[in-house]
């Protein structure tokens, strides 16, 4: 099973995308939205959680694509 999908700050400019437990990064991309759209069909595929991280690091976003509990709450 993949890990969580995280999209990222690319050393220097662009962004990537990373896998939890990889321990690499994958193809870098010059805009957010697009690497957020690869990595957003990449995580409806594996049924994980997509991160969007800021320029900062910092988590900004997050969404699950088939990883929701069913006995929620609320």
């Amino acid at each position: 099973m993949a890990g969580n999908i995280h999209v990222v700050p690319a050393d220097g400019d662009g962004w990537a995308i990373e896998v939890e437990g990889s321990g690499r990064t994958n193809v870098h991309y010059p805009s957010q939205e697009e690497a957020i759209r690869q990595a957003a069909e990449q995580a409806k595929q594996a049924k994980v959680e997509l991160f969007i991280h800021g320029r900062d690091g910092r988590i900004r976003e997050r969404n699950s694509f088939g990883n929701d509990p069913r006995d929620i709450k609320g």
